[in-house]
């Protein structure tokens, strides 16, 4: 997979790959952990577990986006982030106090009244699951503020996704979607850059559907964007290996480290602190060619980025 492409977010910082977006569900009925971070102490010592293993983004999300789910409101959205974006600001930005790189904050809505505070408030990300269809004025507020986006395919809303869906070429078929999305935003004037796209895994697709985008991701790779790949304990799991929910999350590594050696950008998993010792591994394995070339692209990503900043 190419190598080439970098994401930056919010006024232009750049994160390295391979990065660990750690989810955090302010919600009390999320399919994994519905209830786990409800509670503010709980996420500001989970989010602190994490700024201090490298994790590279904290991804708040107070809609649950699972199959079946009905909406919430954005005022409800919004009263469960509030205090938890409030809470976090010290552990957040581009650097700590002792001058080391903190997290990114990402916050997970379609809503666009719930994104613009939520991005007046500092979050640096929108992970976006709709690509902007289900409130089209959220395309607005991406190009007034130009945050990091996840750009994401979903073929229906949470609650009827999983009604029957139907792909003649699931894979051309995505990869046209986030192509035609993709090409709209940046029309419009937002930077290509910051865009990190999504293929959606488990939204609006079959066990088939996953597995063919899973093993064709070169073919999304020739959008010239990284890509992030959210599959942490997702159904996909229970269907092909028949486990439950709360038995995924050893093959939720495996799959990490798989993606991993086919040089995926992004992860968003449950379990963070894992994902990091997961994708360690996998980075002191890897050939020393790709570790050179690697090292290299970092390099020339943060000279660009010291440049824009003088």
């Amino acid at each position: 997979m190419n190598r080439k492409p970098i994401w930056r977010v919010r006024a232009g910082r750049y994160l390295p790959g391979p990065l660990v977006f750690a989810i955090i569900n302010l919600t009390p009925d999320s399919f994994y952990d519905g209830g786990r971070h409800t509670g503010l102490s709980a996420v500001l010592q989970y989010c602190r577990a994490c700024a201090a293993a490298g994790v590279g983004v904290l991804d708040l999300g107070a809609e649950s986006t699972r199959p079946g789910a009905l909406p919430v409101r954005a005022e409800e959205e919004w009263l469960r982030l509030e205090p938890v974006l409030t809470a976090i600001a010290g552990l957040t930005g581009p650097d700590t106090a002792a001058g080391e790189p903190a997290p990114a904050v990402s916050v997970d809505t379609y809503h666009a009244g719930t994104a613009r505070q939520a991005l007046l408030a500092g979050a640096d990300i929108i992970n976006d699951i709709s690509a902007f269809n289900f409130d089209p004025a959220l395309k607005e507020v991406l190009l007034e503020h130009r945050p990091g986006y996840v750009l994401m395919h979903s073929s229906a809303p949470p609650r009827t996704m999983q009604v029957a869906p139907v792909y003649t070429d699931v894979v051309a078929e995505v990869k046209r979607f986030l192509e035609t999305k993709m090409n709209e935003l940046v029309r419009d004037g937002f930077p290509e850059e910051q865009i990190l796209l999504d293929p959606g895994i488990g939204f609006g697709k079959t066990l088939a559907h996953n597995l063919e985008l899973l093993r064709r991701l070169d073919c999304l790779a020739e959008l010239g964007r990284p890509l992030l790949i959210g599959l942490s304990n997702k159904s996909l799991f229970g269907d092909l290996l028949g486990l439950q929910v709360t038995e995924r999350a050893r093959a939720t590594q495996t799959a990490v480290a798989v993606l991993a050696l086919q040089n995926v950008y992004a992860h968003r998993v449950h379990e963070a602190l894992e994902t990091m010792q997961t994708l360690e591994l996998v980075e002191a394995l890897r050939p020393e060619r790709d570790v050179a070339e690697a090292a290299s692209m970092r390099a020339s990503a943060e000279s660009q980025h010291a440049i824009s900043d003088r």
